[in-house]
């Protein structure tokens, strides 16, 4: 049959009923990470001659008109590696075995978030809220640090350091640096940022205990701090006050720290994990120590991977959750508490998007904007309204307009898509950020705003990033 539209006995030149006929439905579109834009849609009504393979989002550049794209199976699509401070209108087509329908409708518009205020709170002992002070006073709601409009991501430790990058891609810290772990070349601690060496081209920070994780834009991976058990991946336990370079590798793209031990995941979608094993944390399938990255298994589909005090978790690119590490209080989420040394898949869904680890509980995010929570809830980090230990992941409320998470030492924090900070659990240091020291076992606002961009918690303080 002719490719056309058949009308009065007319062929209509351009239409082919095989492919998708209709453009999905646009939806809201909101920030994905740093460089990125995630939009929701909905799929089209008439899918031609053909199921629906894939879907493309278009990210136009307000300004300059370049796009940029972005491709997957369902809804939301995310489009990455956008400039920070420009704005964009994402479109979506659907793709069938005959090829793709039109584009949709234009979403509105989203500015790339491209700097802010850095705010802290809690615990304050060795200058951890950065604000040329340390001592036994602790602060119960935030705190400015500075005045600067600049800071980009903030990262935290178990210990009391503080990691941060501005927007010209220079590292910060401050803190506690008994082990190296600011990276000032002594063991000293500091109460305001202090900026690490002079350059400019770190991409993201990751703190575990007494270490910390940097890759930079080469895809080069530093770490500086404790090397206890190996936690550097440098092949020995030697103490680094500056940064050292992790291999010789170009290609990792995302690193975390936990208690003594890290966790990295390269471009080609390998996992990879060194230091302390004792509860089998490192995924190999045994409790041997490493103190140089080893891969855990074959696979190449890992997309998203935290370290809490002794056990992982992470997201593979078909949105399952694997979990592995100590067990006591049902932190793996796999309804026992028996401790597992390989990863174990959560469930059977395919719709998971984050996982955060924390001390004994761990939190994640579904697409749907769901979010959950498993583990010990002795202080009501779980955010249950009590204070049951669960061993598998139970819904947070019944909302579906949560973003962004992080667990921490019996506490947790999140921010929901219309910018709001929420914070639970533990708050004997005012770590919840709520002006007092009363614990809260189910979400609570902290303070009125509506401009939280990024979140952090670690122990015993908590801090953010929001718009000016």
């Amino acid at each position: 049959m002719p490719i056309g539209d058949t009308l009065g006995g007319f062929i209509r030149p351009g239409y082919n009923p095989l492919l998708v006929t209709d453009a999905p439905t646009i939806g809201a579109a909101s920030e994905s990470g740093d460089d990125g834009i995630s939009i929701a849609f909905t799929a089209p009504s008439d899918v031609g001659g053909g199921a629906i393979t894939s879907y493309e989002a278009f990210a136009t550049d307000t300004v300059t008109a370049a796009v940029f794209t972005g491709t997957g199976s369902s809804s939301p699509v995310s489009v990455t590696g956008l400039t920070k401070g420009q704005t964009y209108t994402v479109t979506v087509s659907a793709t069938n075995a005959y090829g793709p329908s039109g584009g949709s409708a234009a979403s509105n518009s989203i500015a790339i978030f491209n700097g802010g205020e850095l705010w802290l709170w809690g615990k304050n002992q060795f200058g951890q809220l950065g604000q040329g002070t340390s001592g036994v006073t602790n602060y119960s709601s935030p705190l400015q640090v500075g005045a600067l409009t600049d800071w980009l991501k903030l990262s935290g430790s178990n210990y009391s350091q503080m990691i941060s990058i501005r927007g010209d891609g220079g590292v910060w810290a401050w803190g506690a640096g008994a082990a190296g772990n600011l990276a000032q070349e002594n063991l000293t601690n500091y109460s305001s940022p202090v900026q690490i060496g002079a350059l400019t081209d770190w991409s993201e920070t990751n703190c575990g205990i007494y270490h910390t994780l940097a890759p930079k834009t080469d895809g080069t991976m530093w770490l500086w701090g404790s090397g206890a058990y190996g936690s550097l991946g440098l092949g020995n336990t030697t103490y680094y006050s500056s940064p050292k370079q992790l291999g010789a590798l170009t290609t990792w793209a995302k690193g975390t720290g936990g208690q003594f031990y890290s966790a990295g995941i390269l471009t080609d979608g390998t996992l990879w994990t060194w230091g302390r094993n004792n509860y089998g944390q490192l995924g190999q399938n045994n409790t041997t120590d490493y103190s140089s990255p080893v891969q855990v298994g074959a696979l190449t589909d890992w997309q998203e991977v935290s370290t809490g005090q002794d056990f992982s978790g992470a997201v593979k690119t078909d949105g399952t959750l694997w979990m592995w590490g100590r067990n006591h209080y049902g932190e793996v989420g796999d309804g026992s508490i028996i401790n597992r040394s390989s990863p174990v898949q959560i469930g059977a869904l395919t719709d998971w998007s984050e996982v955060k680890c924390g001390y004994d509980h761990a939190l994640a995010i579904k697409t749907d904007g769901t979010i959950w929570a498993w583990g010990r809830n002795s202080h009501g980090e779980v955010g249950q309204g009590n204070t049951t230990a669960y061993s598998s992941p139970v819904q947070i409320g019944a909302l579906t307009n949560w973003s962004q998470i992080d667990a921490s030492h019996d506490s947790s924090v999140a921010i929901k898509t219309d910018g709001t900070l929420w914070a639970w659990g533990w708050n004997n240091r005012g770590q919840i950020g709520v002006g007092d020291t009363t614990n809260r076992s189910s979400p609570t606002q902290v303070g009125a705003l509506t401009t939280w961009k990024s979140i952090m918690a670690s122990n015993y303080q908590a801090g953010g990033i929001k718009t000016p």
